[in-house]
């Protein structure tokens, strides 16, 4: 028999990701839309992103390198506080982005032994208790070593979680790697812009991208059109790394709802019965139609029995 969320358990969802901003960038308007449905979101942030370039010109001023670890955690709390979600600093040390040769730096996340750096998160997953988890795939998205890093720490701390040890055991029954911003969308959105007569901006991108590159499998499209406009309030909000005047900001947002109205994941390791492809990470774990289902009141309700002063606080809901 299938596993499912007890009637009047409030669903959990844990998101895990390298740096901030990486959370509004990849899969933000999911978050947002089960955040505005009563689910409990919890995005988990791996470093402070203190070796982080200023990629946004108009934020390159003096005042902000030097204290850009202040900075970024303060557009993390911004921007977690638009999607309407939790957030925690994990508390690695960012790795920097090392050029071909360059040795990483000794205190950086990407280094640190993979048995402890995913006891830290399983210790976090059996205080949460999420019943779902999203990250990274094995490639990071790109090949960023702390994208890497979060891939492997994620999923072994998943697969840990089974085994008794330190905390009371839970074990999250879901696991799914994003694909967002994946060739096949870059390829869609520039055909389509194109079509319009409207300049895409993606010729580089899609240049850079072979056509043989291994694509992710899709198993599961989240209906998110609606949150794009959040998502995109939220990547702002992350002034440092985002410039409103170039890159992904450009694009027609209509067309985007028009042709691309989902954000796609792939489930990796499931202990559900179901089958895909899935239209809802919580596929096969929702009550069933005669049992009393989840409702945001409910839901509202069990988030004040779950607050903890280690987490930004779960923000007012409306």
């Amino acid at each position: 028999m299938s596993p499912r969320i007890t009637p009047g358990e409030p669903l959990r969802l844990m998101s895990v990701h390298a740096h901030p901003d990486d959370e509004s960038s990849k899969g933000a308007a999911t978050l947002a839309k089960y955040a505005a449905e009563g689910v409990d979101v919890l995005v988990v942030t791996c470093t402070g992103g203190e070796r982080g370039d200023v990629l946004n010109p108009a934020m390159d001023r003096p005042g902000v390198r030097e204290n850009l670890t202040e900075i970024r955690r303060a557009e993390m709390a911004a921007a977690r506080e638009i999607l309407g979600v939790r957030q925690h600093f994990l508390g690695f040390i960012d790795s920097g982005l090392p050029t071909a040769g360059e040795p990483l730096p000794d205190d950086c996340f990407a280094v640190q032994p993979l048995e402890e750096a995913a006891g830290r998160l399983v210790a976090l997953i059996r205080e949460f208790r999420p019943h779902v988890i999203v990250t990274y795939d094995e490639t990071g998205g790109y090949p960023h070593p702390d994208h890497i890093k979060t891939h492997q720490v994620t999923v072994a701390a998943f697969d840990a979680t089974r085994h008794p040890g330190n905390g009371e055991h839970w074990q999250p029954l879901k696991l799914y790697y994003l694909g967002t911003l994946s060739r096949a969308w870059f390829q869609a959105m520039h055909d389509a812009l194109t079509a319009r007569g409207i300049d895409s901006g993606m010729e580089a991108v899609l240049a850079e991208l072979p056509d043989d590159a291994p694509a992710l499998e899709i198993t599961t499209r989240i209906a998110c059109a609606e949150y794009f406009e959040v998502r995109d309030r939220a990547l702002l909000a992350h002034a440092t790394q985002i410039d409103p005047t170039t890159g992904f900001m450009l694009h027609d947002r209509d067309v985007e709802r028009e042709v691309w109205p989902v954000e796609d994941y792939y489930l990796a390791r499931s202990h559900v019965d179901g089958t895909v492809p899935e239209d809802d990470l919580f596929a096969g774990l929702r009550p069933a139609a005669s049992d009393t289902p989840l409702t945001i009141a409910a839901a509202n309700g069990a988030l004040k029995d779950l607050e903890d002063q280690r987490f930004w606080p779960a923000p007012t809901r409306t």
